[in-house]
């Protein structure tokens, strides 16, 4: 599998709780904290629930 860098760029304030609580999940704490996850199609649909509050880039 692929490995990617996800980057929370926006702030999660104004955001549902469902899209909160993803965040959250994916282990994002606080803006421009960045982290490095496996490209399974899990992670893959979290990212697409938050494309407008992070970003993604492949290693």
């Amino acid at each position: 599998m692929a490995k990617i860098k996800i980057r929370q760029v926006k702030s999660s304030i104004g955001s549902t709780k469902s899209q909160k609580l993803t965040l959250e999940a994916l282990g994002l704490r606080k803006l421009n904290h960045t982290i490095e996850k496996e490209a399974t199609p899990q992670i893959m649909g979290m990212v697409n629930k938050l494309k407008h509050l992070v970003k993604v880039e492949e290693i």
